[in-house]
């Protein structure tokens, strides 16, 4: 009987699960803007904070004045890259001419290196370089373009955070009234942990956005690439997208190498430099300002990169480590739950111990100790 009663929780818990994914899916458009606006909500909620409290502003002004902040930022920011993306699609035509040049040469260079004479690898009628090369540029740009306007089309973003800020006081009242079975403290220690941890990613991302785009630029600068502020922080802001966005920003400045230097070693340079920040920012520099404070295990990030790409697309990449971070507190505060969140966070040192060390250890502690 209980092992009929347990497949039943089972089957009963993958459905639900099957129905929450697909009610995720189905109703993105209206998902995604909410998650957003709770993201930036939390972002700009000190500013909102310290008007009230140091100026004494009432909440109306202080919301409006806190979305007027962020508007002009996020517009700034936006005008920038799609200004410079237009110069770039502007010019796609010179660099896609002198890359499909540098094709060329490359293919007669092997030809001519094999001794493959009339046997021609690829045919000039067959193999158009400048037509495809000029099709991928475009359709990098339009990528580009769709993803830098992404949160900008989304009109109602503003008017979600203006709520969240201005009810917060109302919606707090609704989760006490929502989970009666749980006192206020925990309820408001669960808040707060969450909150930090928004917080705590976001204010250590804008800094490492800067230190990487600082270093990304200066790399560019020393190799003479053109335009190196613009790739060296666009390819920064791309680590919104972890692990994959630094590829994507490396490509349109090694596209720029090829295109305007005499030598393909120039293009070689910016992969080796861009993947050398990368190290040094995995490594060092994200663990030195964030801490442990958004503490999610690499195979994690990786997981949830790709099951919220599949649900969705883009912006489901930009979206996972918050969301990921927030599930673990989540789950290391819900009994019977506490499971998964022991597998999102970081394994300690015994973890990653083989056995035999581990006995070993153990067995020198209790050696010591006699």
């Amino acid at each position: 009987m209980d092992a009929k009663k347990h497949i039943n929780h089972s089957a009963l818990s993958l459905l639900s699960f099957i129905a929450v994914v697909f009610v995720l899916y189905i109703l993105k458009p209206f998902i995604v803007p909410i998650l957003f606006a709770i993201i930036f909500s939390v972002m700009i909620f000190p500013i909102q904070r310290f008007l009230e409290k140091k100026w004494r502003c009432n909440r109306l002004f202080a919301t409006l004045a806190s979305l007027t902040t962020l508007f002009f930022l996020t517009a700034l920011i936006f005008f920038l890259i799609s200004t410079r993306l237009s110069y770039f699609m502007d010019n796609s035509e010179i660099y896609s001419q002198k890359l499909g040049e540098l094709f060329h040469r490359s293919v007669n260079n092997l030809e001519r290196t094999f001794n493959i004479g009339n046997n021609r690898l690829f045919s000039e009628q067959e193999y158009k370089a400048e037509n495809i090369i000029k099709a991928n540029l475009d359709k990098i740009g339009i990528v580009l373009s769709e993803s830098s306007s992404l949160l900008g089309d989304m009109v109602l973003i503003p008017i979600y955070i203006f709520f969240f800020l201005y009810y917060r006081s109302f919606f707090r009242t609704f989760i006490y009234k929502a989970f009666r079975s749980k006192s206020k403290s925990f309820i408001n220690s669960i808040l707060k942990k969450v909150y930090e941890i928004q917080q705590n990613y976001l204010l250590g991302l804008i800094k490492v956005i800067i230190i990487v785009g600082c270093l990304n630029s200066l790399g560019l600068l020393l190799l003479g690439i053109s335009n190196p502020f613009f790739f060296g922080f666009l390819a920064a802001f791309l680590l919104l997208i972890p692990y994959i966005g630094v590829i994507i920003g490396s490509l349109l400045p090694a596209i720029i190498a090829l295109a305007t230097k005499d030598s393909a070693w120039y293009a070689f340079g910016v992969i080796a430099i861009f993947g050398f920040i990368q190290f040094l920012e995995g490594n060092f520099i994200t663990p030195k300002i964030t801490g442990s404070k958004v503490s999610v295990n690499a195979f994690v990030v990786i997981t949830s990169l790709v099951l919220f790409s599949m649900l969705w697309g883009i912006t489901g990449m930009i979206l996972a480590l918050p969301i990921t971070a927030t599930l673990k507190i989540l789950f290391d505060n819900t009994p019977g739950y506490e499971a998964y969140g022991f597998l999102i966070g970081e394994p300690v040192d015994k973890h990653l111990q083989s056995r035999a060390r581990s006995r070993l250890k153990r067995w020198k502690g209790i050696r010591k100790a006699k």
